[in-house]
């Protein structure tokens, strides 16, 4: 299977180079801007994909996926989703009821997993076609401004485990890379089992950072694991991750401002750089 030929390249690259990755916009009619943008810039295209199942857009992200991989790149999906609804707004502002959440066949619950099966057909369809997929759901969970995060660590340990079953048990995916996905600082107490996921991570906006203390609190709590620093605005120089001892698996600049607030001439140095692995120089897996 080719997902475990992706995690075995990860495996091989650790420490050593870093995959870069790109959120694309989630705007009807966006998706390639930001591609678009570094590749006027640089010629070249990230290794990785960002793509969200944001606005029920599930065939959608399934296609995009299906023609990446065909580009030869990787793909990475997150999801902001509420229970009630599928918006941005609704995964910040709703705060339901955790008791009737993981009620089999309550309101809550069925919400949830009607939403959860749509996701599942189209990670199914990438699995048909032999697509790896890293999968980051519930990221900055830790954060506390997503709902997932407002019932507390054990709740979403619960919530977790529940999807992590859902989705490999009773839908049978078998294509997934579970990346864990950490905000900023990474609160003690919010540690996963590590048996249900297979990437650590952590994101931040808080400036030109390789935000190195969060890079060595992953390690302590998961040692073994491939960390990714799977979300950030402002990118430092290649250099600074290496002398830092901080060479993340991937780092992905988020879509939109975020991305095009860095000075072009920084992305030429860093896509440039032949230790950080664009679509181009990414290895076959």
């Amino acid at each position: 299977m080719r997902k475990k030929q992706l995690y075995d390249l990860l495996q091989s690259l650790e420490g050593k180079r870093i995959l870069l990755a790109q959120q694309e916009s989630p705007r009807k009619g966006c998706s390639d801007r930001e591609n678009e943008w570094i590749q006027a810039v640089t010629g070249e295209l990230p290794a990785v994909r960002g793509l969200d199942f944001i606005h029920d857009d599930y065939d959608g992200v399934a296609e995009r996926a299906k023609r990446w991989n065909e580009q030869g790149g990787i793909v990475t999906i997150c999801w902001h989703t509420g229970v009630m609804d599928n918006t941005y707004p609704a995964c910040k502002e709703e705060n339901p009821d955790w008791e009737n959440l993981f009620v089999p066949d309550s309101e809550e619950n069925k919400l949830l997993t009607d939403r959860w099966d749509r996701a599942a057909d189209a990670l199914k369809q990438l699995q048909k076609e032999d697509i790896p997929v890293l999968w980051r759901p519930f990221h900055e969970f830790d954060g506390k401004w997503f709902w997932w995060g407002k019932g507390g660590a054990d709740a979403f340990r619960r919530l977790w485990r529940m999807m992590h079953d859902y989705f490999e048990k009773e839908h049978g995916l078998d294509n997934l890379i579970w990346v864990l996905g950490y905000a900023d600082d990474v609160l003690q107490g919010w540690e996963v089992e590590p048996a249900l996921f297979d990437i650590a991570g952590s994101d931040t906006y808080r400036g030109e950072t390789v935000h190195k203390k969060s890079y060595e609190r992953l390690k302590q709590l998961y040692p073994g694991k491939l960390l990714a620093f799977h979300e950030c605005g402002l990118i430092p120089k290649p250099d600074d991750f290496f002398s830092e001892n901080c060479a993340w698996s991937w780092i992905m600049p988020w879509h939109g401002t975020n991305l095009m607030s860095n000075h072009p001439d920084r992305i030429k140095e860093v896509y440039q750089d032949e230790r950080m692995i664009t679509l181009d120089r990414l290895p076959g897996f």
